[in-house]
Order: C-alpha cells, then sequence, then structure tokens
C-alpha cells in the first residue's frame, strides 16, 4: 500500500499545503479582535511562544503519526494501536462538523466578493451610502431561503474540483497559485493601511503591549485575566493551526520519509504566524480609525466575530471613500484564498478517510463526501432563515456546529492525542519517524515533557473554559 499512496513533490509542496490549511478564516477575523481584546503586544508575545512550543508539539506529534502510519486519521490511531482507533473515527467526525458551516460561510465571503466586484466596476451601492446598511444587507442574504444555501453549495463544488485532480495535480498546484497570491495580496494591503493617515495609533493599539490588560478592577495584577489571555491564546493557536481536524495526519501521511519533519513543521508555524500578524495590520489600524471617528470604543467594534467582516468592515471601506469599493474586492479575493485553502485541507481529511476505509477510488469518494457535505451545510445555511426557529441549547445550527467541534471535541481529542503519544506510543516512537533517513530531531526532551504533561493539561483547561464561556457558566467568558 505504501508505494501506491500519493506523495508531495517535496518539502516545500508539503509546508505549503499545510500552512494553507493553517491559515484561514480564523486569523483573518478571529487573531485580530482577540489581539485588540487582549493587551494588543501582551497576546502576542503570548501568542507567539504558545505557538512555537505547544502548538510545535501538537502538530510534529501528528504530522509523525501520518507519516509513520501512511494513514488518514480515521485508520491511523488503530493501525498503531487498536485500543485507540476511536481517536481515529472522532477526528474524522470534527471535519465533517466543521467543514459544512465553514463552506456556509466560505459562500458568504464569495458573495460579498461578487458585491464588491460590481460595486468597484459598475458603481452599485447595495449597502447604501457610507455602508450604513451593512447589516441589513448581510442579514437580508443569511436568511434568504436559497441563496445562502446556493452559495455554499458552489463553494462545496469548487473544493470537490480540486480535491478529485488528487495530492499534486490538485491540491499541491492550487496551493502554488492561491498561496503567493494570498501572502501578496495581504502584504500589499496592510502596507496601505499602514500609510493611511493617522494609523500609526492604530499600529501602536496593535503591537504596543498593554499591561493594563493584566489589571483587575483593585488596579492590582490579575492571575484570572492573565489565565483567560492564556487560554484565549491556546484557543487561537489550536484552531489557526488547524491541530486535531485529521488533517495535519492526513497531509503527513503523504510526506516523503526524505523531508525533516521538525523543519517542516517549524516552517508552517512561521508561515501562519505570519499572516495572523498581517491580519492584524490590515484590520486594526482602520477599524480603530474608524471607530474613534465615529466615537465608537475600540473594543466594541472588534468584538463582533464574524461580524467584524460582513458588517462592521464594509462600513471601514465605505469611508475610505473611492478606493473603498476596490480595497474591499481585493480584501475579500485575500479571504476567499484563505477560506478555500483551509477548505481543502478539510475536505481532503475527509475523502482520504473513506479511500483508506474503503480502499475506494478518490473520485467516488470524494463524490460522496461532496453529497455529505451539501446535505450538512443545508442546516447552517437554512439554520439563520427558514429554521431559524429551530435552536440547540440556545444556538443556531452553525453555532453549534462549530461548538460541538471547535469547543469540546478538538481540545478532547488532543488531549487524549497527547497522552497517546507521551503514554502509550511513548515519545521514542516520535522520535523513530522525525529523525528517519538520517534527520536530526533536537527538541526531544522539551519535547516529552511538553506531550506528557503540559499539553493534556491546557487542553482540558481550554476545554472547561470554552465550554463556561459559550454556556455562559459561571461568568467565565475568553
Amino acid at each position: 500500500m505504501e508505494e501506491k499512496r500519493a506523495n508531495w513533490s517535496g518539502q516545500i509542496a508539503f509546508v505549503l499545503a499545510a500552512a494553507a490549511s493553517a491559515i484561514g478564516l480564523g486569523n483573518l477575523w478571529r487573531f485580530p479582535y482577540l489581539a485588540a481584546q487582549y493587551g494588543g503586544g501582551a497576546f502576542i508575545a503570548v501568542y507567539l511562544l504558545l505557538v512555537a512550543t505547544l502548538g510545535f508539539t501538537l502538530m510534529l506529534t501528528e504530522v509523525a503519526i501520518g507519516r509513520r502510519t501512511r494513514q488518514s486519521q480515521l485508520t491511523a490511531f488503530s493501525i498503531l494501536n487498536k485500543k485507540w482507533g476511536f481517536l481515529g473515527i472522532i477526528g474524522t467526525i470534527i471535519p465533517l462538523l466543521i467543514l459544512p458551516y465553514y463552506c456556509v460561510i466560505g459562500g458568504w465571503v464569495v458573495y460579498f466578493f461578487k458585491t464588491y466586484l460590481l460595486m468597484a466596476f459598475v458603481g452599485v451601492e447595495p449597502m447604501g451610502a457610507g455602508a450604513e446598511c451593512s447589516k441589513a444587507f448581510f442579514d437580508s442574504f443569511i436568511t434568504s431561503s436559497y441563496a445562502s444555501f446556493a452559495y455554499a453549495v458552489f463553494f462545496i463544488a469548487g473544493c470537490a474540483g480540486v480535491i478529485v485532480l488528487g495530492v499534486k495535480n490538485g491540491i499541491e498546484k492550487s496551493n502554488i497559485v492561491m498561496m503567493p497570491l494570498l501572502f501578496l495580496i495581504a502584504i500589499a494591503i496592510s502596507v496601505y493601511v499602514m500609510l493611511m493617515p493617522g494609523s500609526a495609533a492604530g499600529l501602536k493599539y496593535y503591537l504596543v503591549p498593554d499591561l493594563n490588560s493584566f489589571k483587575g478592577a483593585d488596579g492590582g495584577f490579575s492571575v484570572a485575566l492573565l489565565a483567560k489571555t492564556l487560554l484565549g491564546a491556546v484557543g487561537q493557536m489550536f484552531y489557526s493551526l488547524s491541530l486535531a481536524m485529521g488533517i495535519m495526519i492526513t497531509y503527513g501521511s503523504y510526506m516523503r520519509k526524505a523531508d525533516s519533519i521538525e523543519k517542516c513543521v517549524r516552517r508552517i508555524e512561521i508561515c501562519d504566524t505570519f499572516v495572523a500578524l498581517i491580519a492584524g495590520l490590515m484590520i486594526i489600524p482602520v477599524v480603530y480609525l474608524f471607530a474613534v471617528k465615529n466615537g465608537i470604543p475600540v473594543e466594541t467594534a472588534m468584538k463582533e466575530g464574524p461580524g467584524l467582516m460582513f458588517v462592521t468592515l464594509p462600513k471601514v471601506f465605505a469611508s475610505l471613500g473611492v478606493a473603498g469599493a476596490w480595497i474591499g474586492m481585493v480584501f475579500f479575493l485575500l479571504v476567499i484564498f484563505a477560506a478555500a485553502t483551509s477548505a481543502i485541507s478539510l475536505f481532503e481529511a475527509c475523502v482520504a478517510s473513506v479511500c483508506d476505509l474503503f480502499k475506494m477510488a478518490r473520485a467516488k469518494s470524494t463524490l460522496i463526501v461532496a453529497s455529505v457535505l451539501i446535505f450538512l451545510a443545508s442546516f447552517s445555511a437554512f439554520g439563520y432563515g427558514v429554521w431559524g426557529h429551530i435552536t440547540i441549547f440556545g444556538m443556531q445550527f452553525l453555532d453549534f456546529f462549530d461548538f460541538s467541534a471547535n469547543s469540546v471535541m478538538m481540545p478532547i481529542l488532543a488531549a487524549l492525542t497527547c497522552v497517546f503519544a507521551g503514554w502509550i506510543l511513548k515519545p521514542k516512537t516520535i522520535f523513530e519517524e522525525c529523525e528517519a533517513a538520517g534527520a536530526v530531531m533536537k527538541a526531544k526532551r522539551f519535547y516529552s515533557f511538553t506531550v506528557r504533561f503540559v499539553a493534556p493539561v491546557l487542553m482540558i483547561a481550554l476545554l472547561v473554559s470554552e465550554t463556561c464561556r459559550v454556556l455562559k457558566l459561571g461568568g467565565w467568558s475568553i
């Protein structure tokens, strides 16, 4: 079986593919608002430390498991230890929960790109002058009977077209096109923003550490606020690096033995973190200027979640005058690339699982997975419209799927994967895989300690904090 499995053409191809997976919507809207909420540079420093330590440990574990077994996440764990095969099932359910609603949001992005394309070339103003009706425009789209669903199906079909072409001809070649464009557009927008009059105040707000964010009501240092910042950064790192989604195991299974896992993981982290930081440079200064100009607290403007991208930013673009429509068009093209690369990775994790389990051809597996995704996407697409009256624990379908996968299942899977690698397989097994073909792993002691003790504890803490946050238990909020 090993000789028949697809391989990346080289180390650069693997790094680009894995980085493309990691660079998604989480980097473009979640990282900026968390940085704004938790003290700017203070949050960035904590995040960078976690990526270099905890993120490195988790990603290296998943990639090593994938390359050692040459299987996707569904079957990889059972090959290493049959009693722990249930982790593969959890690891396959997660992308099946995430990808449908992610494609719905991807459809929203495509719709907004089309809107800004018309605004730039035709001159229409569907959100009104100054985009004062951006919220009504967004709400009318996501609550429409079929439009949101139709765009989600279009997005799924586009991803399926890449997947069916295979690892080298589909995923690898698409990343060679989209990733450089993503980097170039992100850098161009960030440079434009930094050169705007008055942007220095926004840059200072973003980059300079605000230690007051760690002070409690009494003016003294607050351990609770530090803990919230730490767990907020852990959650962002977790989401941003595509951990516990089956992606890194699947992509690792296509990795050549001659390539260094340790070096590749470090390069993936650098690419992902670069885009996250650039996202902040693109978004925070302009939102800061817009908020100050309109008398809105910056923290309030930055805490909009998805609304930041689809409601607040259109107002910001409109405030830039004639250039606003063009900047909006380019920005949403960037977001399409980011959403597509991540969605393709999640899609591949699902398709590879079907191929490995049933020994099925890629084209047939892709069709089956796409059909399942379209069915599941209907819940999130119609959940704000005709099925809007149906909620689960007070949440719409999309929010419930997001909570179930990101806040509950992913921390559980990550914690158990660390226990599996650290105590069942033993770190020695991971070292053997990392040192295949003569490579030397330098961080052995650090990895052993982190995977056995630090990572499981932080994952459980994240699980508890996220559950409390979403279910509003104990007043805990991240």
